[in-house]
Parts: C-alpha cells; structure tokens; sequence
C-alpha cells in the first residue's frame, strides 16, 4: 500500500493563493429553485475552491447487458446504491458494476467469500470513505457521446502507433527491463491525474484553489506537481516542450470555467492516445456540494470523432494527505529480480 504523508503545499501554490482565499464572498445571484446562491470571489467569479471527490462505481464505458439504457430507474439505482454501499464491500471491486447478476456482484463485492489462499488487504478498511463509495449519478457509463455510452474504436492510426511499439519490443517480456514496466507501477504517471480527470480507484480527492487569474487542481492519487491554469490569454508552450499533464490554459464561459489541454508528450498515451491529443474540460457548480466536470477529447490521429464524458465532482471533507509513491520507483530492481528468480526456477524445474 502507497504511504501518505500530510502535504505541504508548495510555496509557489501558496504565494499565488493567500492574497485572495480570504476574498470569497455569497452572490447576491439565487438559485429560485432551491434558494442556494453561488459562491463567488470579490472579483465576480464563481467560487470553486474546496476538496472534492470523483469517486464512484459508474464506469467509463457502459455495460454490455444495459444496452442503449442511458440512465438507471431510480428502482434499479436504489438496489445497487444499497449492494455497492453495504458495510465490507470491496470498493476495488469497480468491474462488479458490469455483471447484471445481482447475486454475482455480491458474491464479488463480499470479501469473506473469496478463495482462502488470496491474501490482500482488508479494502472496506483502509479504503473507508466519510461516504462509501457508490454511484455518483444515475447514468450509466461517464461516457455521455457516443449516445451508446461507448469510446470510439481506435483508428488505423492509432492501430499503427500499437504495432510499432509491438515491433520494437520483440520478443522482450514485460519484465525485461525497467523501461516495459507500466508508468503507473513506476510511480511516474498515472493516467487517471488528467487532464482529462478519471475517477481513480482510491485516494480520489481533488483541491481547487483559486484566484482572479490562476485556477490549481491539485490531485491526491498523483506523483505530479498541482496542475496550475492560467486563466489570462498567454500562449502556449512552444511545440517543443511536451508534458505527461500537458500545458493547460482556462478561461470563464458565463460561470463555467473551461481549460483546454494540449502539448501532452508520446508516452502519456492516455486511452491510447497521442501526443496531439486535445482535451477540454468544463467545471460548472450547480450546488453547494456538487461540480459538474464534463470532458470532450479530439485526437484525429487516434479516433475518427471527438467523444465527451460527465464525471460528477461531489465535495468532501480535508485534509488531503500527499499520495508519496516511490517504492515501485526506487525499487524497481527487485521487482526485476523476482523474475529473473523466477525464470532460474523454471529452468533448474523447481518451479
């Protein structure tokens, strides 16, 4: 299990905010359907600072056995709020939302049940939210468009791009060299960070902290600096300089902020994507405890049409405590060395 340690934010972050965290101020503007007024700094814009999480068992893409079913009956969302949110369920068990046997996600969802040689670590434990993990909307897939909740089939380029890696590894396995081990175990990226955001499989608070012309998310489950958006009208990068997160650059719509992303490098391939991927984001309050995130992502070397998805962002309560990854990093070497152990075994036939 990843340590966490208490973050220190760094002075950069802190320099730019402090002058204004305490210039937040209510909107005389009123919600007439429910009476909440928006929160907004002295300048005018809406006021998204705070910790928010993502987390949830909707999945990316739609199950096969929902079909063209967009949105759960409140009657279907009501027994699986109840299975998903059950004291001692797995919240890492998210692929249990794609079985429509509803005595076969409980059987998943219940650890007890599971083979008594698998040794893991209690998740109901030391995955516990202040709110257990559930469904975070009615719809069912984050997928918005395609209408089919579906990401688009990767092109004949992007097929071109897999088979060229194909080729240049060979007969090489995944664990022959430290460069064919995923990011991710490396402690380096994790595709999820964003842009565009994902919900994460744990550790998935966000912090939003502002001011008149910077925007931070700052993500848990990352090894990365907080991602700091201007909202002025710079450029952009030069073409030259590519970045696991990309270059952001924001700006208000109304009360919406948006932030477009692009100059991301080769080997962030998010979704299998590259490098001139493009991605927006737009961040909406509508409630005192809820952020509509939507995403739309344009790649023409990858698919043959943009596609969007709708990721709720439901506040939470702090501290967020430093996500620290390092040991799979650092320690790469013995997780070569298994294998090598390994395959002596397999040769001497002790294995």
């Amino acid at each position: 299990m990843h340590h966490r340690f208490h973050t220190v934010v760094t002075l950069l972050v802190v320099s730019i905010l402090l002058p204004v965290l305490a210039t937040a101020q209510v909107s005389p503007q009123t919600d007439s359907a429910t009476d909440w007024e928006m929160p907004r700094l002295a300048n005018g814009q809406p006021d998204l600072q705070g910790y928010w999480t993502t987390q949830t068992f909707t999945p990316m893409e739609r199950p096969e056995y929902l079909g063209d079913q967009a949105f759960y009956t409140e009657e279907q969302w009501a027994q699986l709020q109840a299975q998903l949110t059950v004291d001692g369920a797995d919240p890492l068990a998210r692929h249990v939302i794609t079985i429509g046997d509803a005595e076969e996600r409980a059987r998943i969802l219940d650890q007890t049940h599971r083979d008594e040689t698998y040794v893991h670590y209690d998740n109901a434990i030391w995955l516990a939210t202040p709110v257990p993990k559930g469904l975070s909307s009615r719809r069912t897939s984050l997928v918005t468009d395609p209408p089919d909740g579906q990401i688009p089939a990767r092109n004949a380029h992007a097929q071109a791009r897999a088979d060229a890696r194909r080729a240049l590894r060979g007969d090489r396995g995944t664990f022959d060299g430290h460069e064919l081990r995923p990011l991710g175990e490396r402690c380096i990226h994790y595709s999820y960070n964003g842009p565009p955001l994902q919900p994460p499989a744990y550790n998935d608070i966000h912090q939003i902290l502002q001011t008149p012309d910077h925007v931070v998310i700052f993500t848990e489950h990352s090894n990365s600096p907080p991602r700091i958006v201007p909202l002025d009208d710079r450029p952009p990068l030069s073409n030259k300089i590519r970045q696991y997160p990309g270059d952001s650059r924001g700006r208000w719509e109304g009360d919406t902020l948006v932030v477009e992303s692009s100059h991301f490098n080769d080997r962030s391939a998010w979704q299998g994507s590259s490098r001139d991927l493009k991605v927006v984001e737009r961040f909406t309050l509508v409630a005192a405890d809820r952020i509509d995130y939507e995403f739309t992502v344009e790649d023409p070397a990858t698919w043959d049409q943009p596609w969007s998805a709708s990721v709720p962002m439901v506040t939470t309560a702090g501290p967020m405590y430093e996500y620290a990854c390092h040991e799979g990093n650092y320690d790469i070497r013995h997780i070569l060395e298994v294998y090598r152990n390994i395959e002596q075994q397999e040769a001497d036939g002790t294995r």
